[in-house]
């Protein structure tokens, strides 16, 4: 890792990485095999990331801090081993590859607290994540809105509003160079963190 820890991807443990890491790592892997229409870098995982979180909290029902923190991490295994399958490849990776995911999506967990997800909340995770898939098709990979439905099989309809814009300004939908996207999602990390770390340490009262 850049901050000189190791991670064994056999036997990954909460430690074996920084905030900085993950953030550094996310934002160095990329969407949609690294192809994009924009000059410049491709879109990163650290980008999504923040703009699923962004969706999430617009929908109806806010979350609260740790399932917005969830919700930011929902990729964050991928920033771990610098890989973001692209889906026709996953099922010639095997078992092999689901439960190394599996293992690191857990101390992922483990590391940040992150609570488990629930039938509805993983519906409206995956409600989310999918239409910006198809938002990120067709602005940032070049694919049509009819390839989208008829080659993706996505049938979410595609947003025009870039759900970054508003927190963060810029060009809707132009991927944000790595250490722009890497400094934002460390940002909105240990924002989240906040609370969960100004907790006083407990005390224990002599009897």
């Amino acid at each position: 890792m850049p901050s000189g820890r190791r991670l064994d991807l056999l036997a990954p443990t909460p430690f074996d990485w920084t905030d900085e890491d993950l953030a550094t790592g996310l934002a160095r892997t990329f969407r949609w095999g690294g192809h994009s229409i924009w000059p410049g870098a491709p879109l990163s995982v650290a980008q999504h990331s923040l703009a699923v979180l962004a969706l999430r909290l617009r929908a109806k029902q806010a979350p609260g801090r740790a399932e917005a923190l969830r919700e930011l991490l929902h990729d964050a295994e991928e920033g771990l081993t610098n890989f973001d399958c692209i889906s026709p490849l996953k099922p010639f990776l095997g078992p092999g590859f689901l439960a190394l995911q599996d293992r690191l999506s857990a101390v992922v967990a483990q590391r940040y607290a992150l609570p488990p997800w629930d039938a509805v909340q993983r519906k409206l995770h995956k409600k989310l994540d999918v239409a910006m898939a198809a938002a990120e098709a067709v602005h940032v990979a070049g694919w049509s809105r009819a390839e989208v439905r008829a080659t993706l099989g996505i049938r979410a309809p595609v947003m025009e509003e870039d759900p970054l814009v508003a927190e963060h300004g810029g060009t809707p939908w132009q991927p944000w160079p790595p250490e722009q996207a890497a400094a934002r999602f460390l940002a909105a990390l240990r924002r989240l963190q906040e609370p969960l770390a100004a907790r006083p340490a407990a005390t224990t009262t002599p009897s």
